[in-house]
């Protein structure tokens, strides 16, 4: 796992070192990141909205086979698929694929984030061998946890100025990692109450509001889904995943969760007037008249030239 954190930690301390250096502000750097990397998975997000109009289109053929073959729950599954084959539709694309994307982000944020002096501040690696060591040896409670040996250099940077150049010594000492006072890698303790809990209570806040009004705008499209356990499972769930899941991280992760579920609140907001799940259900359904009859036609043809040659 940490190698994937390294391998994916290149690219993104990249992108992260260019925005910070024109920022000054790591915070603010991972917020623009987190909006570039929305940006970057706005297809995506076209894609799921378009799914989703999708599955709302079968939804009827769908009660079909569940009255036609009530009570053999596999001769439903086996027409249900039959049903996503024919049509050339996955429902699991519409829902996953957004996070799916978003995980190798994640991964490689980890990454720059236990990783400042590398990536960030671009210290040679050779200095930060002689810091690491030091740090250990001071603080060997720290050999322990590696990956946060940086991040405990940075804290302690006043006792190992002896050890590395004047330059950069400055660079690290200078090195604001904090947001809003917040240290940005340190990791909320879930059973110790702290000001790092303001992260994860304002995650679970901004996913609810993205799993709310995607709720409201569902129950308008489609009333039916709605009555669905999963899809208040989906409601409510998603926020707390969201709540517990920035407990597990530094703070800088639950900084780009909680951008990233407020850019993805305002992209919902945006896609639902110009990809309106109405319009597009009208949509496919002329699609699906315009390609019905052009099947039609070509039958007719074929019908038409045997009678010809016979």
């Amino acid at each position: 796992m940490n190698a994937i954190y390294d391998i994916l930690g290149v690219p993104f301390g990249f992108v992260l070192k260019l925005i910070f250096d024109a920022v000054k502000n790591y915070g603010v750097a991972l917020i623009l990141f987190t909006l570039f990397a929305r940006l970057l998975m706005f297809p995506s997000s076209i894609h799921q909205q378009k799914g989703t109009a999708k599955t709302q289109r079968l939804q009827p053929k769908l009660r079909k086979i569940q009255e036609k073959y009530k009570g053999d729950n596999k001769k439903i599954q086996e027409e249900t698929q039959a049903l996503y084959q024919r049509e050339g539709h996955n429902p699991m694309n519409a829902g996953c694929l957004p996070l799916l994307i978003q995980m190798p982000i994640i991964f490689g944020l980890i990454g720059v984030i236990y990783n400042p002096l590398t990536y960030a501040l671009e210290i040679p690696k050779e200095y930060i061998d002689t810091l690491s060591a030091a740090i250990k040896e001071l603080y060997p409670e720290l050999v322990k946890n590696a990956r946060t040996i940086q991040l405990s250099i940075i804290d302690h940077i006043g006792e190992l100025r002896n050890l590395i150049p004047a330059d950069y010594y400055d660079k690290i000492s200078g090195f604001n990692f904090t947001f809003l006072g917040l240290p940005l890698g340190q990791t909320p303790n879930l059973k110790e109450f702290g000001k790092l809990w303001v992260v994860p209570i304002l995650s679970g806040i901004t996913s609810f509001a993205t799993s709310i009004f995607t709720f409201v705008k569902q129950k308008q499209t489609n009333p039916e889904m709605t009555k669905n356990p999963a899809m208040g499972c989906m409601t409510f769930g998603m926020p707390l995943f969201s709540t517990y899941f920035t407990f597990l991280f530094p703070v800088g992760i639950g900084i780009y969760w909680i951008a990233s579920n407020v850019f993805a609140f305002m992209q919902t907001v945006i896609l639902s007037y110009t990809h309106n799940p109405k319009k597009m259900i009208a949509k496919l359904m002329i699609e699906e008249t315009i390609q019905r009859r052009s099947k039609e036609d070509n039958l007719k043809l074929v019908a038409s030239r045997k009678e010809k040659n016979n």
